[in-house]
């Protein structure tokens, strides 16, 4: 892939991506900042160190986070201060789209079979491994209800609301490079919409198997 950016009306454009656990976002992510240039930041990587400093699972952290709020305000916090820079970027984050509202919000769905079978299946994953499908998916599940339930309470606001995004890709049967390119083609019309994407559009897209 490559991306030629610019002649981009928007000032320093920002891509936030978001999704389902298990959908490919950290693959994406770094497909599409191989293809642009830009610096990649991942606030579940933040949320994995966190994690380990407390020696809790993702999940235990999830369900800490619910009653001591210190921990989103740490990682929230970097989601505000980068969208104040001056400075193009892609950030792989729960709620950036969030507190970025400028940037081109993207998010990435996935059955939920199929991204146990992914996390299964990726032993290199910090502070996450499950041994079969069907605890991995409990797990997803589990640790989704206290995402939404949590961020619901805290800043009002609903993960699953698809209205929240310029572009929304069913990541199932698609390999990350092709969903790479149907995200890469939507940020380059939304740059030259200025930032102003037509829901109608671009609320969703489809992207079949290689």
């Amino acid at each position: 892939m490559t991306c030629e950016m610019t002649c981009a009306p928007v000032p320093y454009p920002k891509l936030s991506i978001t999704g389902d656990i298990g959908s490919g976002k950290t693959a994406v992510s770094r497909l599409l900042q191989r293809a642009t240039g830009y610096p990649r930041y991942s606030t579940g990587d933040l949320q994995r160190r966190i994690a380990a400093r407390y020696g809790m699972t993702t999940l235990e952290l999830n369900r800490h986070s619910e009653t001591h709020p210190a921990i989103d305000e740490e990682i929230d916090g970097e989601s505000i201060r980068l969208g104040a820079t001056d400075e193009s970027f892609i950030i792989d984050s729960r709620i950036a789209w969030h507190f970025i509202p400028h940037s081109f919000k993207v998010y990435l769905t996935v059955d939920p079979r199929v991204a146990a079978e992914r996390l299964v299946a990726d032993r290199g994953r910090t502070g996450e491994s499950y041994d079969d499908v069907a605890t991995a998916r409990d797990e997803i599940l589990k640790r989704r209800e206290s995402e939404v339930e949590r961020f619901r309470r805290t800043y009002g606001i609903h993960l699953a609301d698809l209205d929240n995004y310029d572009l929304v890709i069913d990541t199932s049967q698609a390999p990350p490079r092709e969903v790479a390119e149907a995200v890469l083609n939507g940020f380059r019309e939304w740059t030259a919409r200025g930032g102003r994407a037509k829901a109608s559009d671009m609320a969703s897209a489809s992207c079949s198997p290689l």
